[in-house]
């Protein structure tokens, strides 16, 4: 089957967008929704475990959750969160204003709002809600969105809490050292509202999955949402016609969208081929674990040696298969392993890559030979302390028997290089419970009209607008309208007036300039638009030419106390007087008579480099071509 016939894969993917919005307060408590940079107050810790449905069943994610016996510790501040964050007060009313902008969302999707809002449980035991479950509501379904690629249908719009940030205990210090065993959560970000929007499984191409993803959060950006690293994640669903869904996990780089789907379709092929091969083999996967401890009892394998334990399970018929690689650079016993470090181990080993790590050829021997297995299996050894060897084997016997599935449904995590890896199997649809603590929600058609009259202006229209209004090419116009600049441009604009400052020179400032001094590794987060149009007053004053702009902002940049003027005239960017760049280009045409008698005009060009390096900004390039060229002219 060709890997690029996407079509004849029968590649469905989906998108869930989550969204944290701008509001001063929480979804469900008064505490500011903007995160904290301090030492903490208090720790809390807590255990948490699956519960059953009204059905009698229970969520398979949250039961293998449950498997790890995971502790959790949760930072908390006395004067930035509160008692509802930690579980121990019921949640207060709902934020109206965060659900009148999810409302907005919804509509500039075209989608068809609720007529009533009702809070939900979302059961989640992996730590990041104190409770054990998070709170959800349905605000809106069936809605579209339009792409290069054709209308993607808008299946559901939420409106959420935002879970608890995980902190890593390497960094920094905990005030108990017995919880180094916890997993470390910080109650700043938990009730954050967020929007979660989730497509229809109706893109198949990777290029069109990217599109779409840029296209949401164009609308996003649009309204009053939180921006910066975190404040949106993206989940990518992604199946075959003859694989399974999977869920990838934290798809941050849209330029990584394309390759990330190529490399879980390639991996879903491989587990297909696997499982075909096995079931040609009569493979067999033995449930026995097995003692390997007289087998490695003067290893040299410093792994080995230091374990407490070392047990192994036969896959019969699995020789040659656990090494072939399904991922770039992963292989499927790095699937088998991904499950057996779920159980606290920080890997496996198996007859396929041995001899090595220390494990010589006559131990690889010698284990053959004392489990009686032939060239055709595989063995797979964990070396560890006792119950969490024994666990760990339970889940790779678990895994290798799901390889007579082909792929299995799956939440995975989004790696940097485009591969993916386990995380936990998809959750199932027994883990939503009515909120009892908080009422329904009316929402009035009177509220969706008025919604619908004072839509903020969706990106692709801003462009347009702009490039009519401010006779602004299309690049730059897009370059302002995906990097956020626009408004500040137009804002810019209105202050100085666009007769003072030519407008393309603003543009590009905002849409290239500050880009570039931030690649040189300025800071350039003290350039709010205040400061802008102080250094855009000092071009439209005549003060200084635009050549000098890009100095002056790498100067407030170092010295971000000091006026824009102050910075020009310590850098001697301000503009001289005509007769002063007069007589300085004077002085470079005379040095330069012999190239000016040779090539004419023609040495306009080498010298008008030299006198604006001369003049080190302090003049307009316009004028000095004027000057240059009547000084030349004068000698020819």
């Amino acid at each position: 089957m060709n890997m690029n016939n996407w079509d004849e894969l029968g590649l469905k993917m989906g998108l869930e967008i989550h969204q944290q919005l701008n509001t001063k307060s929480k979804l469900f408590c008064p505490c500011a929704t903007e995160l904290v940079d301090e030492e903490f107050d208090e720790e809390i810790r807590r255990n948490l475990r699956p519960t059953q449905s009204e059905l009698g069943q229970i969520d398979r994610a949250a039961l293998q959750e449950s498997l790890r016996k995971m502790k959790f510790n949760y930072e908390s501040y006395d004067y930035h969160t509160c008692l509802v964050e930690t579980d121990d007060e019921p949640p207060h009313d709902l934020n109206q204003k965060a659900l009148e902008l999810s409302m907005v969302i919804a509509t500039l999707l075209n989608m068809n709002i609720v007529d009533e809002f009702h809070t939900m449980r979302k059961q989640v035991i992996d730590g990041s809600n104190t409770g054990g479950f998070q709170r959800t509501g349905l605000v809106a379904t069936d809605g579209y969105l339009e792409t290069p690629y054709g209308r993607v249908a808008i299946e559901n719009l939420c409106l959420e809490e935002d879970a608890s940030k995980r902190i890593d205990i390497n960094s920094k210090k905990c005030l108990n050292s017995e919880t180094k065993d916890h997993t470390h959560f910080r109650l700043d970000r938990l009730g954050i509202p967020l929007v979660e929007i989730t497509t229809d499984p109706s893109i198949h191409h990777p290029e069109q999955v990217r599109e779409v993803a840029y296209a949401l959060g164009q609308v996003l950006r649009s309204t009053n949402v939180k921006r910066g690293l975190g404040t949106i994640r993206q989940d990518l669903n992604i199946s075959i016609a003859k694989g399974a869904r999977c869920e990838i996990k934290g798809v941050q780089n849209l330029d990584l969208m394309g390759e990330i789907v190529e490399r879980e379709v390639q991996r879903q092929l491989k587990l297909i081929e696997i499982k075909n091969e096995l079931k040609k083999r009569n493979a067999k996967v033995l449930d026995e674990i097995h003692d390997l401890s007289s087998v490695f009892e003067n290893s040299s394998s410093k792994i080995i040696s230091s374990a407490e334990s070392v047990k192994g399970v036969v896959l019969k018929g699995f020789a040659g298969l656990i090494g072939e690689e399904i991922q770039k650079g992963r292989r499927f016993g790095t699937e088998i392993a991904s499950y057996a470090k779920k159980r606290g181990v920080s890997g496996i080993f198996h007859t396929d890559e041995l001899p090595a790590y220390g494990i010589t050829n006559e131990e690889v021997q010698s284990m053959r030979e004392y489990l009686s297995v032939d060239k055709e299996d595989a063995i797979i050894i964990v070396a560890h302390n006792e119950n969490i060897t024994v666990s760990a084997l339970e889940e790779v016997i678990r895994r290798a028997n799901m390889a007579f599935e082909g792929v299995i449904e799956e939440t995975r995590k989004s790696l940097d290089d485009g591969n993916t890896e386990y995380m936990r199997p998809l959750p199932t649809s027994s883990r939503m419970y009515l909120e009892t603590d908080i009422p329904l929600f009316k929402i009035d058609q009177e509220s969706i009209e008025n919604i619908k009259n004072n839509l903020p202006e969706l990106p692709d229209v801003k462009k347009d607008r702009i490039i009519s209004q401010y006779a602004l090419s299309e690049d730059l116009a897009n370059q302002l309208v995906r990097r956020l600049k626009a408004d500040d441009f137009e804002v810019i604009i209105s202050e100085i007036g666009s007769n003072n400052v030519d407008s393309t020179t603003i543009a590009s400032v905002l849409a290239y300039d500050l880009r570039e001094i931030k690649r040189e590794g300025h800071d350039i987060s003290k350039i709010n638009q205040n400061r802008l149009i102080d250094v855009f007053k000092l071009l439209a004053d005549s003060k200084v030419s635009k050549d000098a702009l890009r100095e002056i902002i790498i100067g407030i940049c170092e010295y971000p106390n000091k006026e824009p003027e102050e910075i020009a005239k310590d850098k001697n960017l301000l503009v001289l007087d005509e007769s002063d760049v007069q007589k300085i280009i004077g002085e470079i045409v005379a040095k330069n008579s012999s190239m000016i008698e040779e090539r004419k005009l023609g040495a306009l060009g080498p010298l008008m480099g030299v006198s604006m390096k001369e003049l080190k900004g302090k003049a307009d390039g316009k004028i000095v071509n004027k000057i240059l060229k009547e000084e030349i002219e004068k000698l020819i």
